[in-house]
This record gives structure tokens, sequence and C-alpha cells, in this order.
């Protein structure tokens, strides 16, 4: 099976920085795979934050991963602090992809890039539903 190949966009509008604990590390000693889904899904939530979001409440809808593409660069070691980046792309009718891009902060070495499927959903209905024309708004793109 061919390796994923995934291109990074020329710049980010969102940046957070977090660091990687012990409980972050697997048996190999370095950032387990489970927990980089982990740091993106923070990440993510901190991205909606910014935007005066919580993920359960984007204009009166909810939000839920579709997806989630991840390739590493390198690993990362307990104690380091990851730089994240993020810039929202790709939109449809129902959501948009979240590219990420994770560098280490003092050596500027990348450890991982990836995009996750962010698609909204309706509260009650638990159905699609549009991307609200007011979070587009916020994001000035």
């Amino acid at each position: 099976m061919p390796r994923i190949v995934f291109e990074l966009p020329a710049h980010f509008s969102f940046e957070t920085e977090m660091q990687i604990y012990i409980s972050h590390v697997n048996q190999g000693g370095h950032l387990d795979n489970a927990q980089l889904l982990t740091l993106v899904s923070e990440a993510r939530v901190r991205f909606f934050q910014s935007l005066g979001y919580r993920e359960a409440g984007v204009e009166g809808l909810s939000i839920v991963v579709g997806d989630i593409v991840a390739q590493y660069k390198s690993e990362g070691f307990h104690g380091e602090t990851l730089r994240v980046q993020m810039l929202p792309t790709d939109f449809n009718k129902y959501g948009f992809d979240l590219v990420f891009c994770m560098t280490e902060r003092s050596s500027q070495r990348e450890v991982a890039r990836g995009k996750i499927g962010v698609v909204f959903v309706d509260k009650q209905s638990r159905a699609v539903a549009r991307v609200p024309a007011a979070f587009v708004e916020r994001l000035k793109i």
C-alpha cells in the first residue's frame, strides 16, 4: 500500500502549543499514535474556542469528525512542546477539512501533519446540516 502524501498550505490561521506528557508516550519511548489523535483533538477544540465556539455549539449546531488523516514525519518525545497549526480548507455544503501541522517548538522539527474532516450536525435530529454562514463569516476567509 502506498504511503499517504499530504501537502501543507502555505500559511495557517490558528496556532496553539501543547506539551507531550508521559501519558502520551508508548513503550517505544515516543508519541503514541492514539495519543497523537488526542493532541489533535485538543487542538481542534482550541481552534473552535479561538472563534468563540464550543464544539457542541457552533451557531446552534454540533460538529462531528467525519474522518482524519495523519502522516508522521518524525518522533515526538516526553517533555517536548508541540506547536500545532491549523487552517480550515475545502469547504463543502456540510463541513470542511481542518488541516494541521505539528512541529517541535525549539528545533522546528515536523512531527506530524494531516487533516480532520469536520461535519456540522443538527443537535435534535442528528442529521447533517449546512455550514452556518455566520461561522464562515467569523473565519474571514
